[in-house]
């Protein structure tokens, strides 16, 4: 089971993110707020589903210095980020980094609730689409040493003849492993098979 999506707030100012948090949970959304970047990401791991909402300046790590740390850590929670007045060049700067969507202050409520939903919904995406590379590297993983040599002539588009003859065993057994290749990985087509290995980086 995925673990809840939880909006994560980040500002040094307590009025800001306890009101952001209040505002978020009285539409049903789980949030938590922390009053630094340091001490948030202390408590991050790459495995943490939801978004991030940071004001971009901040003591100790900035929004754009929080971006960086959890861009190379790999978290693939977006992140949205609040500026002030004159701080688009900044906001600029993090979206540059990956960062999702970005809010000037003043904002009103329905800015910031619309951002996190849309925030939250490509937080699933990127679940989903994880999940789906993890299945596909598990049915590679159950492919025997030769029916990956199959897969790979199939997915350099070589007929079976060729790969027959790249593997000195006959069409008939490419066949065969062919066929296993196709059950293994629930491809129903090859063009299907090739767009499997393709999303699981096994295809350049």
């Amino acid at each position: 089971m995925s673990p809840e999506a939880v909006v994560h707030i980040i500002d040094d100012d307590q009025a800001v993110r306890e009101s952001l948090a209040f505002l978020l949970q009285s539409m049903r959304i789980a949030a938590l707020a922390h009053e630094s970047a340091t001490s948030f990401l202390a408590g991050l791991s790459a495995e943490q589903q939801g978004c991030i909402i940071t004001d971009i300046r901040m003591p100790d790590l900035s929004g754009i210095d929080l971006l960086r740390r959890v861009k190379d850590m790999k978290v693939q929670m977006p992140v949205i980020v609040i500026t002030g007045h004159g701080d688009v060049p900044l906001a600029v700067e993090a979206m540059k980094l990956g960062a999702f969507d970005f809010l000037e202050k003043p904002f009103n409520d329905e800015a910031i609730v619309g951002a996190v939903q849309l925030a939250l919904d490509r937080s699933k995406e990127a679940e989903r689409a994880n999940a789906d590379r993890a299945e596909l590297e598990r049915r590679l993983a159950s492919l025997t040493s030769r029916e990956r040599d199959v897969l790979n002539g199939l997915i350099a588009g070589n007929a079976n003849k060729v790969i027959a003859s790249d593997l000195a065993i006959s069409p008939r057994t490419v066949e065969i492993y062919r066929a296993n290749v196709m059950t293994k990985m629930h491809a129903a087509s090859l063009s299907e098979l090739v767009r499997m290995a393709i999303t699981a980086g096994v295809a350049d």
